[in-house]
């Protein structure tokens, strides 16, 4: 078998790419709306071959390929957003991908989402897509993975659906995982000098409010070592060597380290994602590109090393 293609549908900033790219397959081209992430995007891979808009793409304009990978919006379905699922534009854009899987029809394709989509309005709008996928001639498979099962630093639970052309007989099987055997300072940014001033009158007041006042002790929380504060609820939450689910928004993660509180950064936020150093090297320190942008984008991402496992997987069944 020769060298395998891919399209990297809604890109972002190449999470997917990255995962498939490890498993030897290359990228014919991608699809992203977002200004910033494609800045990010291009200055990673090198890559300006770009198709904007994929609910405008005409597919025939698309060269062949062998994998089609995307996300698609996750807001329209998630339990921190109104989910609004279908009926949400950015919902529609799943229906994009399939009238490209209609008239491409490549081998095989990944789809992630958020876990709380097959749940969406009792299930049904998860029944429609898989019916619709189905309808498109392919035999689909469905799973939600974590993240810190695939030697990351972060809890993140996410809906992998992989679909491959009714044509191809070979059964396919999700990855189980990989060794938990990760350190938690691989993760942190040695340069990283974004202390927490425990004095901070809003934090002050955050630790008295009625959901922590006398439960949460800011002289205990400074004697624990890699603990991650997590502050974007009302209640202060606690984790050991592992950061909760990054998002796209309210970024207020912290660790603790030798008696010190550090706010989670941008060069950690795309390491719990996977992303290689090399590359985050070419965007540290970099004064073209925003902090709040690059956390937000590693929020949105695909998780690398999930991807890389589900493609070695995918290989096996084409």
């Amino acid at each position: 078998m020769g060298i395998l293609t891919f399209m990297d549908f809604c890109s972002g900033i190449g999470g997917g790419r990255l995962g498939l790219e490890q498993c030897r397959l290359k990228c014919v081209g991608h699809a992203e709306i977002n200004h910033e992430a494609l800045r990010t995007y291009e200055l990673f891979f090198k890559d300006t071959h770009n198709f904007g808009d994929l609910m405008r793409i005409k597919p025939n304009d698309l060269p062949d390929f062998d994998v089609l990978i995307s996300g698609f919006p996750c807001q329209a379905f998630s339990i921190n957003g109104k989910r609004k699922g279908l009926e949400d534009e950015r919902g529609t854009i799943i229906y994009g991908l399939i009238r490209i899987l209609k008239v491409k029809q490549p081998k095989c394709f990944l789809l992630e989402n958020v876990k709380g989509l097959i749940n969406h309005k009792q299930q049904e709008t998860f029944k429609t897509i898989i019916k619709a996928l189905q309808e498109a001639d392919y035999t689909t498979y469905y799973q939600i993975l974590n993240s810190t099962d695939f030697q990351l630093a972060q809890k993140r639970e996410r809906l992998y659906i992989v679909g491959f052309r009714k044509d191809l007989k070979r059964p396919f099987n999700f990855p189980l995982g990989l060794a938990n055997d990760y350190h938690f300072e691989d993760f942190l940014d040695a340069d990283n000098e974004c202390y927490l001033d425990i004095n901070n009158a809003a934090f002050q007041r955050y630790l008295r409010n009625k959901y922590n006042h006398n439960r949460v002790f800011l002289e205990n929380i400074l004697t624990l070592e890699n603990a991650v504060l997590d502050t974007r609820q009302s209640d202060l939450r606690l984790y050991f060597n592992v950061f909760p689910t990054l998002r796209t928004s309210r970024h207020g993660l912290f660790y603790i380290q030798k008696g010190k509180i550090k706010r989670l950064n941008a060069i950690e936020s795309l390491f719990l994602q996977g992303f290689p150093r090399d590359l985050i090297a070419k965007i540290k320190d970099n004064p073209n590109f925003k902090e709040s942008h690059l956390l937000s984008q590693a929020g949105n991402a695909m998780s690398v090393n999930v991807i890389a496992a589900i493609a070695k997987q995918m290989l096996k069944a084409i």
